[in-house]
């Protein structure tokens, strides 16, 4: 018998705003421990202010947002981080001015089970051998990894990851495919908001369709094939 779905994040009817901006007008999802989901949707249709809205990064929130059955709408955005929540942002927030490793070393612990340095560059064997090197000397993908790298080693478990793809060669991309998978099967979930519909297709269990700050469909792995003509219609794919 199947076991029932342990739920890792749930965002009801949640409303945010960038000062008097409306952005989110009422966003609904849920996400289960162990699965990777997808945000889609057209530039500017909320999926990245969701995902700063869960951190509590958007100013004024509503609504309701459920880390692992705790509330969290009415905390600060440090100790919501602290609940096990590692964000990705789309810029990277790689230090110039410090070196790969010390890049890797400088987030603070917000769970016990943070990967160590040498099971990071087993994953990440690019960022060993550019350890030393200054952040401004990494390529456009060693950043991407030394960013996801980084979260990992504070021992969050669940992973907000923007656009991790953009502007990167499509090797690189293959790369980061097959570390999403292998973080699955290690157990952690995973929230992607990418624009690259082929990068996130085959690595979501389930995505949701954003437009205008609302989810407008929900699409299961296996439901692609037939929902086809919908997705063409919003996401040009």
């Amino acid at each position: 018998m199947a076991t029932a779905p342990v739920e890792s994040l749930r965002i009801a009817d949640l409303h945010a705003f960038y000062g008097e901006s409306h952005i989110l007008h009422g966003m609904n999802l849920v996400v289960n421990r162990g699965e990777c989901v997808s945000l889609l949707g057209r530039n500017g249709a909320g999926r990245t202010s969701t995902l700063r809205a869960i951190l509590g990064l958007t100013g004024r929130r509503s609504g309701s947002v459920m880390l692992n059955g705790r509330e969290t709408i009415g905390l600060a955005p440090h100790r919501i981080a602290r609940l096990g929540v590692g964000y990705c942002p789309e810029e990277r927030g790689i230090y110039s001015s410090l070196t790969c490793e010390e890049n890797l070393l400088l987030p603070p612990q917000v769970g016990a089970n943070g990967m160590g340095v040498d099971e990071i560059y087993a994953m990440f064997p690019n960022l060993k051998e550019r350890r030393h090197s200054q952040g401004t000397r990494l390529s456009g993908g060693e950043q991407q990894m030394l960013a996801m790298a980084r979260i990992l080693r504070t021992g969050a478990h669940l992973l907000l990851l923007d656009e991790i793809s953009e502007g990167l060669a499509p090797v690189i991309v293959q790369r980061l495919g097959e570390i999403i998978r292998h973080l699955k099967e290690k157990g952690f979930t995973i929230v992607l908001v990418e624009q690259n519909f082929r990068f996130a297709a085959p690595l979501s269990d389930r995505m949701y369709v954003i437009e205008h700050g609302q989810v407008v469909a929900e699409i299961a792995q296996h439901e692609l094939a037939e929902r086809r003509e919908f997705l063409q219609e919003f996401l040009g794919v």
